[in-house]
């Protein structure tokens, strides 16, 4: 059912977001077609409540409010993607700085990158660490660069900062002392991002917490006031 919707229903597919959800297409799809149905058909059977009911309404309200409730549905998923992709993004994002901690206190070690790089990769249990073992367990089972495999999980999974460990291994070789005062760095610059990013966030949302009390604010006074230029327009 969804490789025939897959093949049948030519919908762009926010494929990088779906992988890095572990989320297929089918089911992407057949969730869009199941809520447009739904939408489709709900109006029609609450129409035909209000039937029974005694309450008459003309046959095209159902069918126009199924079709809009239908097109609304159908995007739902794609918010729903979207929302919990740039969630997930941001986590991996904090799990690769700790990646990069972890990566450096290995190389310090004097120990070969690529070594460093599965090592540092099994210290976690999450599910984005589980997604860098698996990449560079693909490496080694296909006898490629891990550095190359995780460039490539980056740009797969649309997060840029999954390349910095590509690129520092990339330049070491096999030297992993010459790159761990720059791998720290970068894991220290990257979490001060991820910090400035968290400040602004928060300053951002206890700015529109102003807004309800604001909103709140003129309504009271227009309570307030309907009143007196009630009695004014009376006085006049």
């Amino acid at each position: 059912m969804g490789a025939w919707l897959v093949a049948r229903i030519p919908a762009p597919l926010p494929r990088a977001d779906l992988d890095l959800l572990n989320q297929t297409a089918e089911q992407f799809l057949l969730n869009k077609v199941l809520l447009a149905l739904v939408g489709l058909v709900l109006p029609a059977v609450l129409s035909t409540v209000w039937m029974l009911l005694g309450i008459s309404l003309p046959l095209f309200v159902p069918a126009i409010t199924g079709v809009l409730a239908a097109g609304l549905l159908w995007f739902v998923p794609d918010l729903m993607v979207r929302r919990d992709a740039v969630r997930a993004r941001a986590e991996f994002t904090h799990a690769v700085t700790v990646y990069l901690e972890l990566v450096a206190l290995r190389l310090a070690s004097n120990i070969a990158v690529d070594q460093a790089l599965e090592e540092a990769a099994r210290t976690g249990s999450s599910w984005s660490f589980l997604r860098l073992q698996e990449a560079l367990l693909r490496a080694r089972m296909n006898k490629s660069s891990p550095w190359h495999v995780l460039e490539e999980l980056g740009a797969q999974l649309k997060i840029p900062v999954l390349r910095d460990p590509a690129d520092f291994a990339q330049m070491s070789g096999q030297d992993g002392a010459s790159i761990y005062a720059p791998v720290r760095a970068r894991a220290k610059s990257t979490r001060d991002e991820q910090l400035a990013a968290a400040v602004a966030q928060a300053n951002a949302d206890s700015e529109k917490m102003h807004i309800p009390g604001a909103v709140m604010c003129v309504l009271i006074m227009c309570l307030l006031g309907f009143p007196v230029i009630l009695k004014m327009f009376a006085l006049s």
